[in-house]
C-alpha cells in the first residue's frame, strides 16, 4: 500500500467543543511528517461539492480555545446515496487526497465506512459528539464541556427553585444517550434523573417527590435527557403533575450545551486523538476510529462504533448503572 501523502480533514454532524483542537492536531501532525493537508468545508456536503481549502500550521493558530468548528459542519443526506459517495470519492482523487480524517459521531462514521469500503479510501474517524454515545472510546470530544455548561445552568436554576419552592424539570441533550443527564444530574444533586436507557418510571418520580415533601423538602430538580420520552421534559413533567399538585417549571437548555470554549479535558482529548488519527493513516489503517482508552488510544473498527453501542458488557453501560445508583442515594 502506497504511503499517505495528502490528508483531508472534515467535521460532520453536530458541532462539539474541541473539534477545532482536533483539526489543529491533525494539521500540525501531518505538517510535522511532511504531509500536505486540505480542509473540507461543511462536512460531507463540502466533500460532494468540492469545497476544499489548503491548511498549514499557521492556518490553525489560535483555534484550540474556540468552540464550534472553523471548517463548519452539516448533515448531508446525499452522502448516504451511492451517487453522493461516488462524487465525494472523485473529488478526493481529483484533489490528490489519499487519506481522510472525519471528526464526528456515529452517523458520520456510518457514511465514512461506506466511503472506505465502496471506494477503497483510506479513512479514519475521530469521535466528536457531546452525547458520549460512541462505542470504543471512554469519552467523546465535547462531552466534558457540554456537561460543565449544563451543570452551570442547573446550579443557577436550583437557586430559583429553592426561592420559589418549585419542582424544575430540566431537559439536557441526549436523544439516545443519557450520558449528559447522568453526569450533570449526579454532580448537580438532582433528586431524579430520567434517561433513554431506562423506561420513564412515573411512580418512582412521584414517590421521590412525595418522600421529600414528608421530610420537609420544598424544591426539587429532575434532570431529563431529551430522548427519554416523547415530548422530553415537558411530557415527563405533565405525567407527574397529573398525579401530584405541583408548582413546576420546565427548562430546556438546548443548543447552549454545544457552544463555548472547550474544557481542558476536551482540548487534551482532541489533541491526542488528532495526532493518533494521522499516525494511523500513515501506518495504513483504514475504516477505523481512534478512541480514548485511559491515557492511551484504541483502534476500533468503524462498524463497532454503532453496532456494539448499548451492549451490556460495555464500560459505559456499567457506569450508567453506577451513576444512577449514586444519584438516587445522594440526591434523595
Amino acid at each position: 500500500m502506497a504511503a499517505v501523502r495528502h490528508i483531508g480533514v472534515l467535521t460532520s454532524g453536530g458541532d462539539a467543543p474541541g473539534m477545532n483542537a482536533a483539526i489543529r492536531a491533525v494539521v500540525r501532525t501531518a505538517v510535522a511528517r511532511g504531509l500536505k493537508v486540505t480542509g473540507i468545508v461543511r462536512g460531507y456536503t463540502g466533500l460532494i461539492a468540492g469545497d476544499f481549502r489548503p491548511l498549514d500550521a499557521r492556518s490553525v493558530s489560535n483555534i484550540i480555545q474556540l468552540g464550534g468548528t472553523i471548517l463548519k459542519t452539516s448533515r448531508c443526506q446525499e452522502f448516504f446515496e451511492p451517487e453522493g459517495r461516488a462524487k465525494a470519492s472523485a473529488n478526493l482523487a481529483s484533489a490528490g487526497i489519499d487519506g481522510l480524517v472525519v471528526i464526528g459521531g456515529d452517523g458520520s462514521f456510518q457514511g465514512l465506512h461506506l466511503l472506505a469500503t465502496e471506494h477503497d479510501v483510506l479513512a479514519v474517524g475521530v469521535p466528536g459528539t457531546i452525547d458520549n454515545d460512541i462505542y470504543g472510546t471512554d469519552f467523546t470530544i465535547g462531552f466534558h464541556t457540554a456537561v460543565n455548561t449544563a451543570l452551570e445552568s442547573i446550579d443557577k436554576i436550583r437557586d430559583t427553585s429553592s426561592s420559589h419552592d418549585r419542582v424544575f424539570f430540566i431537559e439536557v441533550m441526549g436523544r439516545s444517550s443519557g450520558a449528559i443527564a447522568l453526569v450533570v444530574g449526579t454532580a448537580g444533586g438532582a433528586e431524579e434523573i430520567v434517561i433513554p436507557e431506562k423506561p420513564v418510571d412515573v411512580d418512582r418520580l412521584c414517590a421521590t417527590i412525595e418522600a421529600g415533601r414528608r421530610r420537609g423538602k420544598e424544591s426539587f430538580i429532575v434532570v431529563v435527557a431529551e430522548g427519554a420520552a416523547d415530548g422530553g421534559a415537558t411530557a415527563v413533567a405533565e405525567l407527574v403533575s397529573e398525579r401530584l399538585a405541583l408548582d413546576y417549571r420546565v427548562s430546556i437548555l438546548g443548543h447552549v450545551q454545544r457552544g463555548g470554549s472547550p474544557a481542558s479535558y476536551d482540548r487534551t482529548l482532541a489533541s491526542r486523538l488528532g495526532v493518533a488519527a494521522v499516525e494511523a493513516l500513515a501506518a495504513g489503517e483504514t475504516d477505523v476510529m481512534l478512541g480514548a482508552d485511559g491515557w492511551g488510544t484504541e483502534i476500533v473498527p468503524l462498524p463497532d462504533t454503532w453496532e456494539k453501542r448499548g451492549t451490556v458488557s460495555g464500560k459505559k453501560e456499567d457506569l450508567t448503572l453506577e451513576l444512577l445508583r449514586v444519584a438516587r442515594i445522594t440526591g434523595s
